[in-house]
């Protein structure tokens, strides 16, 4: 055996076999715990042991691996369905609070939202968006409005939990637990007051729309 043979292996076990998914996988595993800040190929690369020119096989660039952690994390949501005109507000509800735990998981997530436009939604994040206006068109919105709706309930979502992931992240770093010495005395639950008062904000949103449904 030839010295090239015997070190083929060596060099093939080095080398991982790579796929986009694998990719997409490793980089919202990146995301999660460092944050978009830390993403770069360089750095993904190298946690999978991997030099970052092959990952450009896979993926032509970041801008693109954003666009696909998103709609991978998008797929964890389940926007549910309404039977009749009368279950939409609740239907979009549990849609939103889906949407917030989801972004809640991946605090990132609500920071890289704007940056995909309309034309690079992926299969994901396409079939939430377009459930979600179905359940808005059930319930007797017009189809221009049903888009409009849409948007609103999403970009409260998005910015309340903008605001709680941040909140979050800075307890996370600074070693500090959620609940302070005077929460524990008065027998409060800071998780279940940020879901009340989240709740709260989105409810007054379904106000409106329902509002604007009836006067329509």
């Amino acid at each position: 055996m030839s010295a090239d043979e015997r070190t083929r292996p060596r060099r093939e076990e080095r080398q991982p076999a790579l796929s986009r998914a694998l990719i997409v996988a490793a980089a919202v595993r990146l995301l999660d715990a460092e944050g978009i800040e830390e993403l770069s190929m360089r750095k993904l690369g190298t946690g999978m042991g991997a030099a970052a020119t092959s990952l450009y096989r896979h993926v032509t660039g970041k801008d693109e691996l954003i666009e696909l952690v998103l709609d991978e994390v998008y797929g964890e949501l389940e926007v549910p369905g309404a039977a009749s005109a009368g279950e939409w507000r609740d239907a979009v509800s549990r849609g939103g609070h889906d949407l917030r735990a989801m972004a809640l998981r991946h605090p990132w997530v609500a920071s890289v939202i704007g940056r995909v436009g309309p034309a690079r939604l992926g299969p994901n994040l396409t079939r939430a968006t377009d459930r979600m206006r179905a359940l808005l068109r059930t319930g007797g919105f017009p189809a221009d409005e049903a888009e409009l709706a849409m948007r609103a309930v999403v970009s409260y979502v998005v910015g309340a939990t903008t605001s709680e992931a941040a909140h979050l992240s800075r307890l996370a770093r600074s070693g500090r637990s959620e609940r302070s010495e005077q929460e524990w005395r008065e027998g409060r639950n800071p998780r279940k007051v940020r879901e009340e008062n989240f709740d709260y904000g989105l409810q007054r949103v379904l106000d409106g729309l329902e509002t604007r449904l009836s006067r329509a």
